[in-house]
């Protein structure tokens, strides 16, 4: 069976510091866009940066859930093969979610949110989007952001504002959200604030 899998880092060090930068440098700063070019190629419909940021924070300490557009094919089997994860079928239960927001359906309250004593025991959700920019959305405030920055993502539930001014209220607990283009990433940490829905 693993025969099948799609290759993993090429260059395994060197390829999961440099995905794990771009997260973590896309959560330092609200809104801003990161490139994130990979040679990966992983199962469909996984896209490489998706997959990329996947193989850099998952690891044999941490649990994952697929939504129901990942979970038919062959995700799974990559990401427990290349990262030693273990996969759960329930996404309150999961340390990272993997979703795809023009397939699934997004609720915030349905993911780990912390413990008051350990507000880091929370998901990390990774959503797959088909662009991210730095216009055309909700304005943004909060720590890491210079006045004000732009939640540029599509596609976005309708009621995304709604949930996240929910997920945001309940800080220091909650989840972090990062979203995924092909080559891009944008990060919004439970710290960030909506203050003004998309014109």
């Amino acid at each position: 069976m693993t025969a099948a899998l799609a290759a993993g880092f090429a260059r395994p060090v060197f390829d999961s510091q440099a995905a794990f930068r771009a997260a973590m440098d896309a959560l330092s700063r609200p809104g801003a866009v990161t490139a994130l070019i990979t040679d990966l190629t992983p199962p469909s419909p996984l896209t490489p940066a998706a997959a990329a940021i996947a193989l850099a924070l998952l690891d044999f300490e941490v649990s994952f859930h697929l939504a129901p557009s990942l979970a038919g094919g062959d995700v799974g089997a990559f990401l427990r093969f290349h990262t030693g994860a273990r996969e759960v079928d329930a996404p309150q239960e999961a340390d990272f979610v993997l979703l795809d927001l023009a397939a699934d359906a997004l609720d915030l309250t349905s993911f780990k949110l912390g413990e008051a004593a350990y507000p880091d025991r929370s998901a990390t959700v990774l959503a797959l989007v088909e662009t991210v920019s730095r216009s055309d959305g909700p304005a943004l405030v909060g720590p890491g952001i210079k006045g004000r920055a732009t939640l540029g993502v599509s596609p976005l539930p309708a009621d995304f504002a709604a949930q996240w001014q929910l997920n945001a209220a309940r800080y220091p607990l909650g989840v972090d959200l990062l979203f995924a283009a092909p080559a891009h990433v944008l990060g919004l940490p439970r710290s960030a604030r909506i203050v003004e829905e998309a014109r």
